[in-house]
């Protein structure tokens, strides 16, 4: 929930928000980046702090780091990531995996990505990536 520019989380996640590592320098900067927009399978990221990084397209989509995704995931308290609830309904309708349709570098600090549903507005950073990378494995490992 919002009011004027300020945003109310729960305590849990003002807790967890807190005490997560940001991380800089070498952590957040991408040694070698690959993009499978050809396969479809997602992103790869290797750190020059030797970490490795993997993401699907799904989550990618889901954790839009852009100020309309970011304030409907707050609004239902979702984590980056996390897909919105499908709306119950008898027959439910089919609905495309997202794709990658365009990427592009944004200066040397991030990327931008065109996805199947026209959505591009989303800047994804190098420590946006980096800092969600823990949230990533955990949400993409408890999907399968």
């Amino acid at each position: 929930m919002s009011h004027e520019g300020i945003t109310f989380v729960s305590p849990e996640r003002a807790q967890r928000e807190e005490s997560a590592q940001k991380l800089t320098g070498d952590a957040i900067s991408p040694a070698k980046v690959r993009v499978d927009k050809t396969g479809g399978t997602g992103m790869e990221i290797d750190w020059r702090d030797g970490h490795s990084s993997a993401w699907n397209f799904t989550w990618l989509r889901a954790a839009c780091p852009c100020a309309t995704c970011k304030e409907e995931r707050d609004a239902d308290g979702r984590e980056p990531g996390v897909s919105k609830p499908k709306p119950a309904a008898l027959l439910p309708m089919y609905e495309a995996l997202p794709r990658l349709v365009e990427v592009e570098p944004v200066g040397k600090y991030a990327l931008r990505f065109k996805w199947n549903d026209g959505h591009e507005s989303g800047i994804y950073s190098w420590d946006y990536l980096r800092n969600v990378c823990d949230l990533a494995v955990r949400t993409q490992t408890s999907a399968k």
